[in-house]
């Protein structure tokens, strides 16, 4: 079988806010910049990984969901609590110095974790988890 990741979804909702994060903070390119009923989506990835991306979408754009729902969604956005992506570095405290110097909301500093990675943790600005592992 041949699965590959081409994209996963994490909300924002401030467009401007999300890009200057994942384009300025994370090194990120914007691949695409859509509008539509006042919405906007953005499609950012890794320069070196055409093929991989994120795409940060409104939350409130399901159709399928309640306004009870979208009024969770907003919660535990501001919480922190909705969604979270995992990341790798090669080095994971270089990486944390460059997106601290971008003033991240940072969740925690590079640590050497008891189940055998090291990592560190940012906030995007809407609350996302954005976690930074270690690789070889």
């Amino acid at each position: 079988m041949d699965i590959t990741i081409q994209s996963s979804f994490l909300p924002q909702d401030d467009p401007e806010a999300a890009l200057a994060f994942y384009r300025d903070a994370l090194g990120f390119e914007l691949r695409k910049d859509v509008g539509f009923n006042g919405m906007r989506w953005l499609t950012v990835g890794p320069v070196d990984q055409p093929g991989t991306s994120i795409v940060l979408h409104p939350p409130a754009a399901d159709p399928g969901i309640t306004d009870d729902e979208r009024r969770t969604i907003a919660e535990m956005m501001a919480k922190g609590t909705y969604a979270s992506i995992l990341l790798a570095t090669k080095d994971v405290d270089a990486t944390f110095e460059k997106v601290q110097a971008t003033n991240a909301e940072v969740v925690q500093e590079p640590t050497d974790q008891p189940y055998g990675v090291r990592d560190c943790a940012f906030r995007d600005p809407a609350g996302n988890m954005v976690r930074i592992q270690q690789v070889s």
